[in-house]
């Protein structure tokens, strides 16, 4: 007997939708396939590899199902009582005796793409008070919070091509046809490059990798890895230089300052000056700038090539002045500010604190602060450095820094020296072996699924709710309530404590704060009538009922007769379409002046420290990243339907550089050395790249003792972070240098 069942792919941040085909039959049921949901109202039936392949990674047999607790040095299956009060005990004499800032907590990828990854991990690190918090935004996207915070005021005000309306699209250091959109939530992206050029439209690509994304375009710039920022601040150059500024900013001049001081900071910054630092000719640096001002719409989306190198923040910002100066801000076919069903509903426009960081400093390095996060490459020395306030005991969340961050070997030495380690994750990986206590939250199937932070990135307004497609078994608790116990133990209830009693607490002061701000659609109302109208079975369910009630499209518990509801979700499995992106300037700022700050003096300093080194001697070689359609980091690596194909670990080099090394036909593997370590790795020879530039994937290094993983150890890979030793960050975001990462490259004997 077979049944279907509806759910949003949880894979990547396109966010598909996805019908399952699951088999009743005994002794469990599961799911035998995943196809794209035609009917879905975002992604209208696309799937891609990863999405396909659902039931294989919902159904992985190395998934760990119960705790696992270490007893004597052997990690040993555990009841769950038990795993948590050993939290209970040891977590707690590490606070007791050095106190809740001595507690690090690292927070992995995935908790962008579960609903208890979303809401409650700040709740374990508020118990904590702790500021040794770390994540995989740097290594990530944090230059480009932070450039968005220093321009308005806000690090989540995030701006994303209108991909359907524009007509010309600029990308920079992204592969949209193999990831399928980053920060640009947008299902079928590929489907809408395609829409792109089919309406006459056009597409430019600047990356030092002719990817699958620049193979489609109508023109391709393959720039050094590590010189957006000058590459762009020379169009900024060409548009002041030949008088291409959009007239009136395109209708924002009144909410924009500091172009003035742009214009001054761009003079340095020819075309001609920068060329032979760029490796792009200077005639067509202007000629990018003139088809962008000269496009109807024009749209620059830069992502992970464009942040994770040494000028991350400056380069994410200068994509930014480049879209307000050819009037191509916060309009249609631009690029806009989206507004997700559960953010805050708009307010009045005001001015705001605005954004700063460095509000604190990391102890050994000394590293500012960055929207409450501190590199995660200052992890293992913050571990292993003797002195007071050092990190004596670690939470992981859905991560593996091991091979996600900067110079894992010594990563996992440092964890070996913690008083106590705990991870909420469903594997035993690189990162995990490490921990006392693992406790696996169930498998995605047995979680109901709504993207709470990549509905506010997405590039067409939507909402839909996937309920648990099988209801959890052998009694096992879900993730939010791990965590909701988690953070109880900390609050000093203890393990038993009942788990429910986190989301009423958060749904009791969200609610009396809503009710007496002024502005809010429910003020003035009784908080304890607000609480009794909402639905749902389980505590997050009934949080995201009156975030859904509260937010820009929600009923307003009844104010609003129509609006969205969970209820509403429900009734409507394959979602709710709410339209297109919409201006919100300027009701989407909080700079203390209240506009558009365009020359941050942060970024205007960063700009002096490019221009005074934007002619030093580069490096033999630079490395870069590779992303794989059938991938996702370091967490994909196990479902055999992903592995093998094109999905290697392996170096792309030049045939010219390949020539001149020595390595062909006789010799098919390379030795990459960099400041943190060297790899041994197979090469593979393509033109698809520049000269002087090698590419490894990310996320690999599976052949380390003590895991299981047994086919991600079957083809383990080298881990390409371990040529850095994590010295080298973006300045201003605290972001390992992962991209335009000097290294020498040789023949293997």
């Amino acid at each position: 007997m077979t049944r279907t069942a509806l759910r949003i792919c949880p894979l990547c941040e396109a966010t598909c939708g996805l019908t399952l085909t699951i088999d009743e039959a005994d002794p469990v049921p599961h799911i035998t396939a995943a196809r794209g949901d035609a009917d879905d109202v975002f992604s209208a039936g696309f799937v891609c590899p990863k999405g396909a392949s659902f039931g294989e990674l919902d159904n992985d047999p190395d998934r760990l199902t119960r705790p696992l607790v270490r007893r004597d040095g052997v990690l040993t299956e555990v009841g769950w009582d038990e795993a948590f009060a050993t939290v209970a005990q040891r977590l707690g004499a590490v606070v007791a005796e050095h106190g809740g800032p001595s507690v690090g907590v690292y927070l992995g990828n995935p908790n962008a793409h579960t609903m208890a990854g979303a809401l409650y991990p700040p709740l374990v690190i508020k118990a904590l008070r702790t500021r040794n918090v770390f994540s995989a935004s740097t290594l990530d996207q944090m230059p480009k919070q932070v450039a968005l915070g220093l321009m308005f005021g806000n690090p989540f005000a995030f701006t994303v091509p209108d991909v359907d309306r524009t007509d010309h699209l600029v990308v920079i250091g992204a592969n949209p046809m193999v990831s399928n959109g980053s920060l640009a939530t947008a299902a079928d992206f590929p489907g809408k490059l395609r829409a792109l050029r089919k309406r006459g439209g056009r597409l430019t690509v600047i990356d030092p990798a002719r990817t699958r994304t620049a193979a489609l375009a109508d023109r391709h710039l393959a720039p050094r890895p590590g010189t957006d920022g000058l590459l762009l601040l020379a169009v900024v150059h060409v548009l002041f230089d030949e008088d291409l500024v959009a007239d009136d900013l395109g209708g924002i001049a009144e909410h924009v300052t500091g172009v003035e001081t742009v214009r001054a900071l761009a003079a340095d910054f020819a075309p001609e000056a920068v060329a032979d630092s760029c490796g792009v000719a200077a005639q067509d640096i202007r000629q990018l700038a003139r088809d962008i001002a000269a496009a109807p719409s024009a749209a620059v989306y830069g992502r992970i090539g464009t942040s994770t190198v040494e000028f991350g923040t400056l380069g994410s910002w200068v994509v930014d002045v480049v879209n307000v100066l050819t009037g191509n801000l916060d309009r249609p076919g631009g690029v806009m500010f989206p507004l997700g069903p559960t953010a805050p509903a708009p307010r009045p426009p005001r001015p705001g604190r605005g954004f700063v960081t460095g509000r604190w400093h990391s102890r050994v390095s000394g590293y500012p602060e960055a929207a409450s996060e501190f590199p995660a490459a200052a992890l293992a020395e913050e571990i292993d450095t003797p002195g007071d306030g050092r990190i004596r005991a670690l939470i992981t969340i859905a991560g593996n820094p091991v091979l996600s961050a900067p110079d894992g070997d010594r990563l996992s030495k440092a964890l070996d020296g913690v008083d106590f380690m705990l991870s909420i994750d469903p594997y035993l990986n690189e990162t995990t072996r490490h921990a006392d206590v693992i406790l696996p939250p169930p498998p995605p199937s047995q979680c109901g699924h709504f993207d709470f932070a990549l509905n506010n990135l997405a590039v067409r307004a939507n909402a839909r709710y996937s309920p648990p497609v099988f209801p959890l078994s052998d009694g096992r608790p879900d993730e939010a309530e791990i965590l909701s116990r988690i953070a109880l133990i900390l609050y000093g209830m203890g393990p038993d404590a009942d788990p429910a009693l986190v989301d009423a607490q958060v749904i009791a002061a969200t609610l009396a704060k809503e009710t007496a701000d002024p502005h809010s659609p429910v003020a003035g109302r009784d908080a304890d009538e607000l609480t009794a109208m909402l639905t749902g079975e389980r505590g997050y369910e009934r949080r995201l009922d009156m975030m859904l009630r509260l937010g820009p499209y929600g009923d307003a518990f009844g104010g609003r007769p129509g609006g969205l509801t969970l209820e509403r979700l429900l009734a409507e499995p394959h979602g709710v379409d709410l339209g297109p992106l919409q201006p919100r300037l300027p009701g989407v700022l909080r700079t203390p002046s209240g506009k558009v700050e365009l020359a941050p003096d942060a970024l205007v300093a960063e700009t002096a420290r490019l221009r005074d080194g934007m002619r030093c001697g580069a490096s033999e070689f630079v490395l870069i990243g590779r992303r794989h359609l059938r991938s996702n980091n370091s967490w994909m690596h196990n479902v055999p339907a992903l592995a093998g194909g094109s999905n290697r670990c392996t170096l792309h080099i030049h045939p010219d550089d390949a020539r001149r090394l020595g390595i062909g036909d006789d010799v098919d593997t390379a030795v990459v050395k960099g400041a943190g370590g060297e790899v041994v790795v197979p090469v593979e020879v393509t033109d698809t790249i520049r000269p002087g530039v090698v590419s490894l994937p990310h996320g690999w290094g599976h052949g380390l003792d003590g895991t299981r993983q047994r086919v991600a150890a079957g083809q383990p890979g080298v881990n390409v972070n371990q040529l850095n030793d994590g010295t080298l960050l973006d300045p201003l975001s605290g972001t390992a240098v992962l991209n335009g990462l000097p290294v020498t490259v040789s023949a293997s004997a």
